[in-house]
């Protein structure tokens, strides 16, 4: 099963917006995806939901984690790294059969002119900690505002000539 993570809680996001994209190529190149945005998380996690406890409304969320063999993380920059909501949403998450041995590929964006390279950099340290195996090639999307046109669709050619490598190599990985 892939598990595409929308890895922030902002509404509206851009973050979001590049999930969707991916769920849906990857739907058209017969993979099913389910799409798992951070803005779904109980808005309790920090309480009810870190070091051994379990609310039922993570249970849910902790399952398809469970189920999941390949995660594709769309990843935006806050301050420089990753979003910290990401960072508890893997520390809910059961050590070792949410993330140990099983594959991700990420993808940074960012409304800035890197793409997150260094949020990227971080959480694949993280990735390694949990034994998660990440693909070697790592997109980072620069400017992202500027990469969807009034309908939410993609139209950078070079970003769409990226993202579609990348999906090929993740189908494969």
């Amino acid at each position: 099963m892939v598990t595409i993570i929308a890895s922030t809680n902002r509404p509206g996001s851009s973050t979001l917006k590049m999930a969707k994209y991916y769920q849906q190529k990857l739907g058209e190149k017969g993979v099913e995806a389910n799409l798992l945005s951070l803005g779904q998380l109980p808005a309790n996690l920090l309480q009810t939901d870190l070091y051994g406890k379990r609310s039922a409304e993570f249970s849910e969320i902790q399952e398809i984690v469970t189920q999941t063999d390949k995660f594709l993380f769309i990843i935006p920059e806050y301050n420089g790294s990753y979003p910290g909501v990401l960072k508890v949403f893997i520390d809910a998450c059961s050590f070792p059969d949410s993330f140990y041995d099983k594959k991700a590929a990420l993808v940074g964006v960012s409304s800035g002119k890197y793409g997150n390279i260094r949020g990227i950099d971080h959480f694949t340290g993280v990735c390694h900690y949990v034994h998660l195996n990440v693909m070697p090639l790592k997109l980072h999307i620069a400017a992202i505002h500027k990469e969807f046109d009034a309908d939410g669709k993609l139209i950078n050619a070079d970003t769409l000539k990226f993202t579609d490598e990348q999906i090929d190599k993740f189908i494969a990985f």
